[in-house]
């Protein structure tokens, strides 16, 4: 295969509209910005939430709450759903994200105490609540705050 044999996958690619390239193309004279005002002019446009000089919705609504920017988030894992991994595995971040349990790892991983474990497993993680770290050591297994 040489590189002028190379073309993108059927339907992928799309011809770019040109817009202002006669009546006929339909899409001509105006090139679809209507006739003269803001919009038609170049550079023209008004900014996202503008409503034309009336006081803007975001201004009228109250600002609610308060969002901790030091806070720690956890990514969280339920102790049933760690019944995927092997009798005697160790459990880790690492381990959960290969698994697909995690997705994001944020400021760590937290262990809930929702739901059954029936294998005894190695946990390493940031945080655990009391429920899951008592069903995890009823069991037989560890558990290590990293």
């Amino acid at each position: 295969m040489k590189l002028h044999e190379l073309s993108p996958a059927e339907g992928s690619a799309k011809a770019v509209f040109r817009k202002g390239r006669g009546t006929g193309s339909g899409n001509g004279k105006t090139a679809g910005k209507g006739h003269k005002g803001q919009n038609a002019r170049s550079g023209g446009g008004v900014r996202v939430g503008f409503e034309g000089g009336q006081f803007p919705l975001y201004r009228q609504l109250p600002k609610r709450g308060f969002k901790n920017k030091f806070a720690t988030v956890y990514a969280i894992v339920n102790v049933g759903s760690l019944n995927v991994f092997e009798d005697g595995a160790v459990v880790n971040a690492e381990t959960l994200v290969k698994m697909g349990l995690v997705k994001k790892l944020y400021d760590g991983v937290k262990v809930l105490g929702n739901g059954e474990l029936t294998k005894k497993l190695t946990v390493q993680v940031s945080a655990i609540s009391k429920t899951a770290d008592e069903k995890i050591k009823a069991l037989g297994g560890t558990v290590e705050v990293i």
